[in-house]
Order: structure tokens, then sequence, then C-alpha cells
């Protein structure tokens, strides 16, 4: 509950400054994800490899400059999150998770509005769809796709800090403080018992992307006029 008080306060704050802005206006793109995980398993280290995400990752933003120098922003994101990793414990063992979600961003940026700016900010986001597979010596022996799914928190948190260069192209590295799964999450055992697979399992994701902000407003991006 806190969680969503602290993201309406601060939706409330923006669309307030929004009010008579000297620009507020829209933008929309993609994004290519590169990411991996601080993680560890059972107190053992987890080895992440690189997990290259460009699809499906939609950006669309809502911006109130308030200079030429500094700004504000909020929006929507469909996301296409996670990490594969190799099992510590039952070699030649490899898994790949991801989850979809819907993300509220909140942030500032700060340089030049129409040219090269720093921004950073919080995002909400709401996981959707989970799905995990699982290969041995290289070969796919199971796949779960789960909607809504209680193996993952009911929602994630998370910072951002990036770079924008003219029209429209990002560099960005996002931090994931929620755990991507959910430890106290309790599964059947096939037994007639249970067991919590995700116990002793911390992972935080992280990335870094590349992102390309294609519209503004209904125009094209790069045909902007400076203003």
């Amino acid at each position: 509950m806190k969680k969503h008080i602290n993201l309406l306060f601060a939706l409330s704050f923006l669309a307030g400054i929004a009010h008579g802005q000297k620009n507020v206006y829209t933008t929309t793109g993609g994004e290519w994800i590169f990411s991996w995980a601080d993680a560890q398993q059972n107190g053992l280290d987890v080895d992440a490899i690189t997990r290259f995400s460009p699809v499906i990752n939609l950006q669309s933003q809502v911006h109130m400059d308030q200079t030429d120098k500094f700004g504000f922003f909020t929006g929507l994101n469909l996301r296409n999150i996670g990490f594969i990793w190799d099992d510590p414990i039952v070699p030649s063992t490899r898994y790949k998770a991801r989850a979809y979600t819907v993300g509220i961003p909140v942030g500032f940026k700060v340089g030049n509005m129409t040219g090269i700016y720093l921004f950073g900010g919080y995002e909400l986001e709401l996981p959707f769809n989970y799905k995990e597979k699982k290969f041995v010596n290289e070969d796919k022996e199971d796949k779960e796709v789960y909607w809504f799914s209680n193996r993952i928190p009911g929602l994630y948190q998370s910072l951002f800090v990036g770079i924008q260069t003219p029209y429209g192209t990002q560099l960005k590295f996002k931090y994931y403080m929620t755990n991507f799964f959910n430890k106290d999450y309790t599964a059947n055992d096939g037994q007639g018992g249970t067991f919590k697979p995700y116990a002793g399992f911390d992972a935080n994701v992280f990335y870094v992307s590349l992102s390309f902000q294609i519209l503004k407003g209904t125009s094209f991006y790069y045909s902007r006029s400076k203003e």
C-alpha cells in the first residue's frame, strides 16, 4: 500500500507542475535491453549470462520541460525483463526466466532539452506474464508460462539513470531493488508435499539498454523543430 501511495503522490506532483509549463509533449519509442543479475542461490554465487531482449519493449512518455535546461517526465512502459543463469549446484543446467511488466516511471532530466541531457528516476512495474525455461546440456527440458504468477512479486521497484543524445537515442542503466523471485512462493513437489523453490534465491536484475524515441507527439522525432 505504501508503494502505491508514494507513486500516486509523485504522479500528482508531476501533474501539478505540468499545468502552465513552457513545453509539454509526448515521446514514443522502443528499447534494446542487455540484462544480468546480482544473484546468489543458497549462499552460492550464481553465474549470470548476458540476456539480450530487443522485443517487446515499448516506451510512451510525457515530458514537462520547466526550462530549456531542466524538466520532468512520466509515462507508461511495456518491458521484457529477466536473466539467464547456470545452476551453481547441478552441473550443465541452465535456466532462463523473464517477466513482462507494465511500468510507470517518474523522472527528471538536466541538460539541453532539445539536444544532449542526463536523466534519472524511479519506476514501479507490474509484472503480468512470467516464463521460465530449463536446459540440460543445452537441450530444453522444460518450459513454464504463467499469467500473474505468485512465483514473482506483485510489483517491482527500480532506479535508472541515463543520457539522451540528439534525435532521441538513449543509453540507460537500470537496477531493480526488488528480488526477481517471490521467495515465499510454495509449489507442489509431486509427492503430496510442498516446497519453496525460490526460498534461497536472491536475484536483483540490472541492465544496460539502448532506446530510440521515434515519435515526438505525432511527428517523427528526428524531424522536430528546435525550440
